[in-house]
């Protein structure tokens, strides 16, 4: 009998930490994953068009006026870079980029033939104006 009140015991004792393991584990929950916190990227304002050029446009009128002779009677590149490069110096980028359109409108001059010889003559002038640049309104 000895050996079946050993048994017996080693299947209680058995029977009980089963029960133990499976109690304990009910206490131990997985942790939680939280997500990462995603900061949206703040977008850059697009830089401000200024509505009104800082110089007097009566001063680029030449160089518009050598601009469309550039297109209607074919007036060489130099000679307009030597009539607005100094005009121009002094401006921002931008700047000079809006004095130009603000003349070309007061003369008006159809700028959409005249406005893509201006942006290339601010690249020779050593001025760059944003990319997609547009005239303001």
């Amino acid at each position: 009998m000895g050996s079946r009140s050993q048994n017996l015991s080693f299947l209680v004792l058995l029977l009980l930490g089963f029960v133990a393991v499976s109690y304990a584990c009910d206490f131990v929950t997985p942790p939680t994953p939280t997500p990462p916190v995603v900061t949206p990227p703040t977008p850059t304002p697009p830089t401000p068009i200024p509505e009104t050029c800082p110089i007097d446009t009566l001063k680029l009128g030449a160089c518009v006026d050598v601009l469309g002779g550039l297109i209607h009677i074919g007036l060489g590149k130099s000679h307009a870079k030597e009539e607005c490069c100094p005009v121009l110096g002094g401006l921002l980028d931008l700047d000079a980029a809006v004095c130009l359109c603000t003349t070309i409108k007061l003369k008006l001059l159809n700028i959409d033939l005249i406005l893509p010889i201006a942006l290339e003559l601010l690249l020779d002038c050593g001025k760059t104006p944003p990319p997609g640049f547009k005239c303001p309104a």
